[in-house]
């Protein structure tokens, strides 16, 4: 593959997974059976402040990319792109989805936005064009900590979930089923989409990096 066709694909895989993975939240959303963890935060800011969940997820993301600052992290256009794109998909899908009714509806939206969550954290994450916000809080914290990556994301991930729960975010199965599946989703995608070398050897995916990065955006 030449090495525009590779860059073209890269881009693409970026854009396409981050609106994916905006638009697989909303359906998360609009089956209101439980959301990814930062969605329960995002969810619950929306709740007391009138503002669109895409909204309230794009200042999070600008306000944790400046924390990068003191973690001295450096951020990519895919942590850009992903503070930009990913809260104007969801806005975009939740104003053209339905609320869904019955419990059928609305768990057959919960798989399917789970399963293309995992999708599309393959796409963008494979694209290579750095790490979300989220995730570089993640990995400067165990930089700077010395914590495990596990560890630190778990502990992030119990504050924001608890938080949002309190300001009114929606906890539940889909929390649960999102949390044991997600990580072997993302692998598995990761894996489909990964962008041959440009020695023509395979892929952008090994063993641990990628792992380390899937935190939700």
């Amino acid at each position: 593959m030449s090495t525009q066709r590779r860059l073209g694909r890269r881009l693409t895989q970026l854009y396409a997974g981050l609106a994916l993975y905006g638009a697989s939240s909303a359906l998360l959303v609009r089956s209101g059976l439980g959301l990814e963890p930062w969605n329960v935060l995002h969810q619950g800011i929306a709740e007391r402040t009138g503002l669109s969940i895409g909204v309230v997820l794009t200042i999070v993301g600008a306000a944790v990319l400046l924390a990068w600052i003191p973690l001295r992290q450096r951020p990519g256009l895919g942590t850009v792109s992903n503070v930009l794109v990913i809260g104007m998909a969801m806005d975009a899908t939740l104003a053209l989805a339905p609320d869904a009714h019955g419990l059928a509806t609305r768990g057959t939206l919960m798989v399917v936005g789970i399963v293309l969550n995992g999708a599309a954290t393959g796409l963008y994450i494979a694209a290579r064009f750095g790490p979300g916000p989220r995730d570089g809080l993640m990995t400067g914290l165990h930089r700077l900590t010395g914590v495990s990556i596990r560890l630190v994301r778990t502990g992030i991930e119990l504050t924001v979930v608890a938080t949002g729960f309190a300001l009114g975010g929606t906890v539940g199965i889909g929390t649960l089923l999102y949390a044991v599946s997600i990580g072997p989703l993302a692998q598995l995608f990761l894996r489909v989409f990964a962008v041959p070398s440009a020695s023509g050897g395979s892929t952008v995916v090994a063993t641990g990096q990628p792992r380390g990065a899937i935190l939700r955006p």
